[in-house]
């Protein structure tokens, strides 16, 4: 699913119009990078949790050399789903 199938489904569900759904959906986006900018994470409840997690500098291999190399350490965002979410999937229901 895309962005555009997203704002769909949404106004589908909800009856909002598409270009209300879209500025929701660009302002939550805008809202989580900020958050996890700021080192925070977003919590919601049922759903998931985003949050800031740090890699550690490592040494990996050139698949093609076998030759070492270094990873640099980098920040990377986590998604952790929540029980809903997980209740959700594993049952198969919609």
């Amino acid at each position: 699913m895309n962005k555009n199938e997203l704002i769909s489904g949404i106004t589908d569900i909800s009856g909002v119009k598409k270009s209300d759904v879209e500025k929701v959906l660009d302002s939550f986006v805008e809202v989580v990078i900020k958050t996890l900018q700021s080192g925070d994470e977003v919590r919601l409840i049922g759903f998931g949790s985003f949050k800031v997690s740090h890699r550690p500098e490592s040494e990996g291999r050139n698949l093609r050399t076998k030759e070492k190399i270094k990873i640099p350490a980098r920040t990377v965002a986590k998604f952790k789903p929540g029980k809903q979410l997980k209740d959700a999937l594993i049952g198969g229901s919609k």
